[in-house]
């Protein structure tokens, strides 16, 4: 996890390469974390985004010291899905300090969903963690920690479900609502980590200014093993939170019944 590395402009921030798979705006966050820690005093109320490579929060509270937070798959570990008899549904998990991430340790989370729809999050959640645990490459590089570089605003694209059927296990219907526009920025970087899809093209850059810089990156973004000539980052196995250990490159992908299995 990474502290206010996740937002510009009032709005959320993507690597090159990410998708938006469901966007939230609702949610009640409260964190356990280091004393040392200030940023994780106080419930977070404000915007959660699921993407292709991990959960992003934006904080509605301009004031507070958490404007936004990043949670990788990779970071999150024994994530549940509780459903209390009195009181809202939510979402409780642990999750570790990437590296530069703006804090170190370890702090666990509760995300309450006032709208409803934390347990079809959860479960897109787990599938989504599930499915980029697939593109861990056997012999990984060492991980270093994310390259931040030029950003710009979003394309049309950004703002409507990937029509790809790929993603048919996305519940848009119940989250059928896109960011508001002028709210999503991509950043010239590909994500540090594995998404559910090694291959995927890039957005459309801006302007074509950026062309040049965003063909190099996207060339840089992917995650599959088969391809050596590209840079991809490591990504250890998922945590049991997630489904137990990722699969093979010749197994098939987890049934929806065991990406969204509750963890004991």
């Amino acid at each position: 996890m990474s502290i206010n590395t996740a937002h510009a402009s009032n709005g959320v921030l993507i690597f090159l390469v990410e998708r938006i798979l469901i966007y939230y705006d609702g949610v009640e966050i409260e964190f356990e974390g280091p004393p040392d820690v200030p940023q994780f005093k106080g419930k977070k109320r404000g915007r959660l985004y699921l993407t292709t490579h991990r959960v992003i929060f934006n904080n509605k509270d301009m004031r507070d010291s958490m404007q936004s937070f990043s949670l990788p798959f990779r970071s999150m570990r024994d994530v549940e899905l509780e459903q209390p008899i009195f009181g809202a549904n939510y979402i409780k998990g642990r999750v570790v300090a990437e590296p530069d991430g703006n804090w170190t340790g370890e702090a666990k989370f509760k995300m309450y969903f006032t709208h409803g729809g934390a347990i079809e999050f959860g479960q897109a959640m787990l599938r989504a963690a599930s499915l980029a645990s697939r593109n861990r490459p056997e012999q990984p590089p060492p991980y270093g920690p994310p390259a931040y570089g030029n950003y710009y605003p979003a394309p049309p694209p950004a703002y409507a479900p990937p029509s790809d059927p790929y993603y048919a296990w996305v519940p848009y219907q119940t989250f059928p609502t896109a960011p508001p526009e002028n709210t999503v920025y991509v950043m010239e970087a590909p994500p540090p980590y594995p998404g559910i899809v090694p291959d995927t093209a890039p957005y459309p850059p801006a302007s074509n200014a950026h062309d040049a810089k965003a063909k190099e990156a996207a060339a840089s973004a992917y995650y599959n093993p088969a391809y050596p000539h590209n840079m991809y980052a490591s990504a250890p196995p998922l945590p049991a939170g997630f489904g137990g250990p990722p699969n093979s490159a010749h197994e098939p992908p987890p049934s929806y019944d065991q990406a969204s299995k509750k963890t004991d």
